[in-house]
């Protein structure tokens, strides 16, 4: 087994071992502590469909229930999705939507806490990426054109490194 690399240096990959081989990282010996992560994205769209989905006229439905409901899988399966992620229990996923009309797109956020010896940044990450991509599903049918863009983090809580929140 390779030597440990320790991330207490923030140039540190820590994903990766002395030899440059990828692992998972060790978090057995951290305290759990409360962590919480806030990410946004948006889905840029035509005007007409953006209407389509505020008067809720969708030929498929609830756009926005639907894409609430696999945002919040997608941050409880963010483990199956990003290989080195630590499976995680999440005591809470809040996905929630605004409508910009003025900009015509839809502004995704998701809120992710846990009580673990890990943070949860890629689950909200994961959240808002698959809440985006279902309204883009769910409405590719009357606009191709749709753009995902703008996903980040926009803050993070707890942990060693404590709090960071986007400028």
């Amino acid at each position: 087994m390779a030597d440990r690399v320790e991330a207490s240096d923030p140039a540190t990959l820590s994903h990766f071992d002395a030899a440059g081989q990828a692992r998972m990282v060790d978090v057995s010996s951290k305290a759990a502590t409360l962590r919480e992560a806030v990410a946004s994205g948006s889905v840029y769209m035509q005007p007409h469909t953006l209407d389509r989905i505020r008067q809720g006229r969708h030929a498929k439905g609830d756009v926005l229930a639907v894409a609430q409901v696999a945002g919040i899988t997608g941050a409880k399966r963010t483990s199956d999705w990003i290989p080195l992620c630590h499976p995680l229990g999440l005591d809470a996923v809040e996905v929630g939507f605004e409508l910009d009309m003025a900009a015509s797109c839809v502004r995704v956020t998701s809120r992710v806490r846990t009580l673990g010896r890990t943070g949860v940044e890629m689950e909200a990450l994961c959240a808002v990426s698959a809440a985006a991509l279902t309204i883009y599903d769910m409405c590719k049918a009357v606009d191709r054109g749709m753009r995902i863009s703008e996903i980040c983090l926009l803050e993070k809580r707890g942990g060693r490194s404590g709090t960071w929140i986007r400028e």
